[in-house]
């Protein structure tokens, strides 16, 4: 078992050495990269699942596109905002969610996106913030790729505001 073990973790190595070659060579997954939290398995993911940024007119699309817009209960007059709908890539979600948990949790560099997330934790839970900061990053990452900016840590001037 342990001979078996160690050629799994030389397989896991090999393949995470391939994994940051193909991030390495690719200039849009090297530009997300930049915004904190965001790794090389979220910026990849993102480049393959969104593909070509101009299908999207809004950023704010991206973020709908992967399922992280509230569901809309509307009947009569009531109308009541829900859960996110979770449509889209699985993946990509659950990848945007973590790097939302690293920005808020291990980036100890403060950014706007960081204290809007945190702020939004202070009023309305962790967990729905930590939701609220994987939509933002997803309109975040499109708007950069799109645009061709780097990260804005501050909020001077900051379109990042989706």
């Amino acid at each position: 078992m342990i001979e078996s073990a160690k050629v799994m973790l030389e397989q896991i190595r090999l393949l995470d050495a391939q994994v940051r070659s193909t991030a390495r060579r690719n200039s849009a997954v090297r530009h997300l990269m930049s915004v904190p939290g965001v790794g090389v398995i979220t910026a990849l993911g993102f480049v393959a699942t969104i593909d070509d940024p101009a299908r999207f007119r809004r950023s704010s699309s991206a973020g709908a596109y992967l399922g992280l817009t509230p569901r809309i209960y509307a009947s009569g007059e009531t109308m009541r905002s829900g859960r996110v709908s979770k449509r889209g890539d699985d993946f990509l979600r659950r990848s945007l969610y973590e790097a939302a948990n690293a920005l808020l949790t291990r980036v100890p560099q403060f950014s706007s996106l960081k204290s809007w997330g945190l702020r939004n934790a202070r009023r309305g839970g962790y967990r729905k913030a930590e939701v609220a900061v994987t939509r933002k990053l997803a309109v975040i990452l499109h708007a950069m790729w799109t645009s061709g900016e780097p990260f804005r840590w501050s909020a001077k001037g900051a379109s990042q505001t989706a």
